[in-house]
């Protein structure tokens, strides 16, 4: 593929490897401001037109990122690392929820064998900071939210099914109870090849400590098409021109492909939180009849998954400061013995 790529760009792989490391001075940087970001999970989208509502059914997302002209104080903006001094630096806040079902969701049973009803609704606060002549980036996310009944689960499921005349969920009587979730997800990636307008090799890797989830991905990442350089900043990604367009509506289409191999330790949407259990697991005391089996103990969940692997092949588009992205993410079990599961993503960005 990388012959190819040399063919038609009439490069040679010297100039394929050791691309200018000085960005062009005819490249128009970061003016935009401002950026919101709508952002939903939903297994449902699926490009071969065979939804589910089941495993990891759901994640609606709000962000809303600025980049201001002088370093924010706190010692938490100081804290988060960023890419060396001429770092594009982007910082956002946000507030998500994610949701897991099982399968039959009119079955009001605790159904063991399958994935638990959990949802998890999280506030963030990140810095994404690139450097856009060494080619790397630095991604910090801080996480601080709950899981069970107070995460709103039951009433954003039951809403959005009633809306669509959908099937009732009647089993988020077993989701784990209330529990503290903090964590921080840390992100770098490197670019090791392309010419910086159509072909782009980035390898990457995030860690993810705390009480939601301790993990470590690791991934490469291609994009092709027609697109700014990604170490630009994260603006520069998902808008095509900013305020010194000159009225002109710059556009970008382009594809991104990024496989993944998630090595998972504990996930607590999965499994519980730090101070709570599975409340099914409370034995049945009442005494048995003459003559009667007792009452079999409920079974746990099945444990967690902890190696695996992920596909992600996105699109992209945008027109002047706004865009739309398309993800389909294909994912091995989560849960040992369980089955592998798809959703897709819609992200909607509003710059300004």
């Amino acid at each position: 593929m990388a012959g190819i790529a040399l063919l038609c760009l009439g490069q040679s792989e010297d100039d394929w490897l050791h691309a200018q490391t000085i960005p062009d001075k005819n490249t128009p940087t970061d003016t935009l401001r401002w950026l919101f970001r709508i952002y939903e999970d939903n297994d449902f989208f699926n490009i071969r037109g065979k939804g589910t509502d089941d495993a990891y059914t759901n994640g609606t997302r709000l962000d809303y990122f600025y980049q201001p002209r002088h370093s924010p104080k706190g010692f938490i903006n100081r804290a988060m690392p960023k890419a060396g001094d001429s770092s594009v630096n982007v910082y956002g806040w946000g507030l998500m929820q994610l949701m897991y079902t099982p399968d039959s969701l009119n079955d009001p049973s605790y159904q063991p064998n399958d994935y638990p009803w959990s949802a998890a609704l999280v506030a963030t606060h990140t810095l994404y900071s690139y450097n856009p002549v060494k080619k790397y980036d630095f991604q910090t996310e801080l996480e601080l939210g709950v899981i069970g009944p107070a995460a709103l689960g039951r009433q954003a499921q039951s809403s959005v099914h009633r809306m669509i005349h959908y099937i009732k969920p009647m089993g988020w009587s077993h989701q784990f109870r209330n529990d503290i979730l903090a964590n921080i997800n840390f992100t770098s990636e490197k670019q090791f090849a392309g010419n910086g307008s159509s072909v782009e090799f980035i390898g990457g890797g995030q860690v993810s400590a705390g009480t939601m989830m301790n993990s470590l991905t690791l991934y490469p990442m291609l994009r092709l098409g027609k697109m700014n350089p990604y170490f630009q900043g994260f603006f520069r990604q998902v808008a095509s021109a900013g305020r010194n367009s000159h009225n002109k509506k710059n556009w970008q289409l382009y594809f991104v492909v990024r496989p993944e191999v998630q090595f998972i330790l504990t996930e607590a949407v999965l499994q519980g939180g730090l101070f709570t259990s599975n409340p099914n697991l409370t034995e049945n005391t009442a005494p048995a009849k003459p003559q009667q089996q007792p009452p079999a103990r409920p079974q746990p969940y099945h444990p967690i998954e902890n190696v695996v692997w992920v596909s992600n092949v996105a699109m992209v588009a945008s027109i002047g400061d706004f865009s739309i992205s398309f993800n389909q993410n294909s994912s091995t079990a989560m849960m040992k013995g369980l089955y592998w599961h798809e959703y897709g993503n819609i992200s909607l960005y509003f710059g300004w």
